[in-house]
């Protein structure tokens, strides 16, 4: 994730812009920053979604037969 100054220069910039408005040099680092955040957001979230694991549902005749091999098997 981005550092903690940098998150912190986005929502400064961001009450700055609602409060007074920002010069053309603060919107281009604001734009910066953002897409520095979503990229960084993006490639985490990425991440947790490659650790997902999906499993079927299964019947409870079904379930409890893979728990009788299970019990087998050790």
């Amino acid at each position: 994730m981005l550092k903690k100054e940098k998150i912190d220069r986005i929502n400064h910039l961001a009450r700055k812009a609602k409060s007074e408005g920002l010069t053309e040099e603060e919107k281009a680092e604001q734009q910066l920053l953002r897409k520095e955040y979503l990229e960084k957001f993006r490639e985490h979230f990425r991440g947790h979604l490659d650790r997902v694991k999906f499993v079927e549902d299964l019947s409870e005749e079904e379930l409890a037969e893979i728990q009788e091999q299970k019990k087998r098997q050790n």
